[in-house]
């Protein structure tokens, strides 16, 4: 796909300093997908992803990005993406809330994206909270302590997509650079 490509590029006069416009660019992917990890907005492992997938356009063969690190890049996005979307439920699971408190924090969640930043928080602890006093019935405090769960697996559900962050950026300079 990226064969055309790259005979482009290596025709182009400026070829020696057209590789170095591939690294600045890949570089600030890579930065702006990590940040991308940690601010909600941005769709940081999707950025990642696109920073190999452009790098290896740009360079074609010479880029040292082999097909499979997409595979493993891809693999890693999907699996990040699902524990964050469900981290918030699960938090509220284990801190022993009702299948309505899990609901709850999955779509107070999903609410919550759109009232950035304080809403990533605030979202699944109140869907936890309303879920789990309408329709669960629970009394004030286990309720509430189903909400505080809720929060505890978001945040986890956040770090657990920066470090996958972290590996993905790592996979793809290692990659890259033919470290491995």
């Amino acid at each position: 796909m990226g064969t055309w490509l790259a005979e482009f590029w290596s025709a182009l006069p400026w070829h020696e300093s057209g590789v170095a416009v591939a690294w600045l660019v890949t570089c600030c992917l890579i930065i702006v997908g990590l940040a991308g990890c940690l601010i909600p907005i941005l769709p940081g492992q999707v950025i990642l992803l696109l920073a190999a997938v452009i790098h290896r356009l740009m360079l074609g063969e010479s880029s040292g990005i082999r097909w499979w690190s997409f595979v493993v890049l891809l693999l890693l996005l999907i699996a990040s993406q699902a524990f964050e979307f469900f981290s918030g439920a699960a938090g509220t699971k284990w801190f022993g809330g009702s299948k309505w408190g899990a609901w709850g924090a999955l779509i107070g969640g999903i609410v919550g994206m759109f009232f950035f930043p304080f809403g990533l928080i605030l979202g699944p602890l109140i869907g936890a909270l309303l879920f789990e006093k309408c329709f669960a019935k629970k009394e004030n405090a286990p309720a509430l302590v189903s909400g505080v769960g809720s929060v505890l697996g978001t945040v986890a559900g956040m770090i657990v997509k920066f470090a996958v962050g972290l590996v993905m950026a790592g996979w793809i300079l290692i990659d890259a650079l033919e470290w491995i």
